[in-house]
């Protein structure tokens, strides 16, 4: 039997995964009697978990939601994807999250294990954002995402199996190079060894990755960098626009607004030059709307007609 400290933190861990536990199952879990188990569940409730509890032959255990948010308990997967994701949202674009998100972030680090730490650290060493696009929605398993940043940074070759568009797997090994988030993906760029060249791979369809401890020279890649890389081999890929306008506002003030999801430049005391990317024209008009300033488009000329247009139907709405 596990000592009572981590027999609880056990248990806390079965209540956080699992919404109803019967209590004879939970027993048999921690291989425990139900009397055994009934003291463990006030253990938690001392320390501040809200455990419900039904009564009878078929009751059972669930964790409720409190006034307080306790201590989690999480796996190895589950705190490399904590950090990550806290690391994103600390260079995000949501107001108000970013700040909280690095204050969470130290915390986190600070009792993080050694091991834990290296795989994060590689993780976000080791990608590049593409700067256009959400963030990633595919289906991805936080560890193949460490195994890949960790070749990446400690320059190991890689095999894995790959699935291609087609529905045909082959086995690869390959010299891995970055990962790439991108339009709601993730990519692995790297030098394939088979075919000689470069590629890069959707991680979706990527399987069983395996370090093979051989180690290689890098090789100089054939783009800028990474994200060019896989924005020229993506043809179905959106392509960046690059927005630059005059504002007729103090940059300070223009800064303070929108500076986090663009460049505000000095121009005088009066005016500043703002430089935004993205994927659709949406957004840099609606934050140089959102300004209550003058401004003028300097490119590109798409931006231009698509202010006019939305013009054209700002004015109709308000037509008798």
């Amino acid at each position: 039997m596990a000592n009572t400290s981590s027999r609880t933190l056990r248990l806390l861990s079965l209540l956080q995964t699992h919404r109803y536990w019967p209590g004879a199952e939970l027993a048999d879990r921690l291989g425990v009697s139900v009397r055994t188990l009934r003291r463990d569940v006030d253990r938690l409730r001392e320390l501040g978990y809200p455990v419900e509890a039904q009564r009878g032959v078929d009751g059972g255990y669930q964790l409720a939601a409190g006034a307080a948010l306790p201590p989690l308990v999480i796996d190895d997967d589950e705190a490399v994807a904590l950090a990550v994701g806290l690391h994103t949202a600390a260079e995000g674009a949501v107001e108000g999250i970013a700040e909280a998100s690095v204050r969470v972030l130290a915390r986190v680090a600070q009792v993080m294990p050694a091991r834990l730490r290296r795989r994060v650290e590689a993780l976000r060493a080791m990608t590049v954002p593409a700067g256009w696009g959400s963030p990633d929605r595919a289906d991805v398993d936080p560890g193949v995402l460490t195994t890949l940043a960790l070749a990446c940074r400690d320059g190991e070759r890689l095999r894995f199996g790959y699935t291609a568009a087609g529905g045909r797997r082959t086995d690869r090994e390959v010299e891995p190079h970055r990962l790439v988030r991108l339009a709601h993906r993730w990519y692995l760029v790297a030098y394939d060894l088979t075919r000689q060249d470069w590629r890069s791979f959707r991680v979706d369809r990527l399987s069983a990755p395996e370090a093979t401890g051989t180690p290689f020279r890098p090789r100089a890649l054939p783009a800028a960098d990474a994200a060019e890389f896989v924005r020229a081999g993506s043809g179905d890929q959106p392509r960046p626009y690059r927005v630059t306008a005059l504002v007729y506002a103090p940059a300070a003030t223009v800064r303070e607004r929108i500076g986090r999801w663009g460049a505000v430049e000095e121009v005088d005391a009066e005016r500043c030059r703002v430089r935004m990317t993205g994927d659709s024209l949406d957004w840099p008009t609606l934050a140089l709307g959102s300004l209550g300033a003058e401004f003028r488009v300097i490119e590109p000329a798409e931006m231009v007609e698509q202010l006019r247009e939305w013009s054209a139907r700002f004015d109709r709405a308000v037509r008798d």
